[in-house]
């Protein structure tokens, strides 16, 4: 992969997103997006496929605040999709369960969807799963307050239910970051932030490089998820006062409406938030460090101190996603192997 690294030079830089995958690193450049897992005899697999943008086909997609929205969705499902791929490319065939019969009664009847199908529950499960217990459950706070509500009381209603939620994503990542897997793969996090720094700063893409910078990164999505939080205890009380205001109804008094249009305002929080984490990740100064802040503290849970090894996995899927497969041994599948000489 030295030929490659020598390239990066040549290459403007870009943005690259990423994200840790099981033993390994999918990185996403503009017009890419790859996956670099290392299986347990040493070698590297890469996998990269195009990429073209939302906003490419749909320039409305593309729109600020609009993008944030799209962004998530988005990710959502690649998310799921790439864990999926990493999982095949390991080559562990003990982490490659026996279908079950709900699974091949559905790719009998389904045939070639039967994967979009899966994928497509798996993302609503998920969204179920995050609005229960990031929505429904820190409103139930709502009901320990009088109904007479007034703005300041709405603003403590929100703060309340804000404190819990935060609470509520602190405890949760806590106790996964506990499973030994998980730990592994903060630490492959940890990597991709320290290779996405290693691009940035125009260097050569080495193990050595990358392990001199930080595994926090501004543009983190763990950043973005403790930015909505907090923001929309602001956005959400802003929201309940003119409501309160303007047609004199507390939404917070009913605990189902209140709810719902916390599940409704969604999309506008999330594109609040993603403006947001960009603005700051592309500025510096004393205040931007200080919005920065909680961001970065929150990583420290979901991000770990990587090995040169799993730096290895992230180069080659940053190279992978800038410059296209390297050459080398191919599988069936067409994912390129590199041995540990080669990676």
């Amino acid at each position: 992969m030295s030929k490659t690294n020598n390239n990066a030079a040549l290459c403007p830089r870009v943005d690259i997103g990423g994200q840790a995958v099981l033993d390994g690193v999918m990185m996403k450049s503009p017009d890419a997006i790859a996956v670099a897992v290392r299986r347990a005899n040493g070698d590297i697999v890469v996998k990269r496929e195009e990429y073209e943008s939302p906003a490419k086909k749909h320039k409305w997609m593309g729109l600020p605040f609009i993008r944030g929205s799209v962004n998530m969705v988005q990710m959502l499902g690649l998310g799921m999709r790439v864990l999926e791929d990493s999982m095949k490319m390991s080559g562990d065939e003990s982490m490659q369960e026996e279908p079950s019969k709900f699974e091949k009664w559905l790719a009998e009847k389904l045939g070639k969807n039967v994967d979009k199908v899966v994928m497509a529950m798996a993302i609503v499960m998920a969204m179920c799963l995050s609005i229960g217990l990031f929505v429904l459950l820190p409103n139930l706070a709502i009901m320990l307050f009088p109904k007479n509500a007034t703005g300041g009381t709405l603003l403590l209603k929100n703060l309340v239910s804000g404190i819990i939620r935060i609470a509520l994503l602190i405890g949760y990542i806590s106790l996964v970051g506990r499973v030994p897997d998980m730990r592994k793969t903060f630490q492959y996090h940890g990597s991709e932030h320290k290779t996405v720094y290693c691009h940035e700063h125009n260097l050569p893409l080495t193990p050595q490089n990358a392990q001199r910078f930080t595994t926090l990164h501004p543009r983190c999505g763990t950043s973005f998820l403790i930015l909505t939080f907090i923001l929309s205890v602001l956005f959400y009380s802003v929201i309940d006062v003119l409501v309160l205001q303007i047609f004199g109804f507390d939404l917070g008094a009913n605990y189902f409406l209140r709810v719902l249009s916390r599940i409704i305002l969604l999309p506008c929080i999330a594109g609040i938030s993603y403006e947001t984490l960009k603005a700051l990740a592309h500025h510096e100064g004393p205040i931007v460090r200080i919005l920065r802040w909680p961001g970065l503290q929150m990583q420290r849970l979901t991000t770990r101190q990587p090995s040169d090894a799993q730096c290895e996995v992230a180069i080659a899927s940053m190279n992978a996603a800038l410059h296209g497969l390297p050459e080398g041994e191919k599988t069936p599948e067409g994912w390129v192997i590199l041995h540990p000489a080669q990676a």
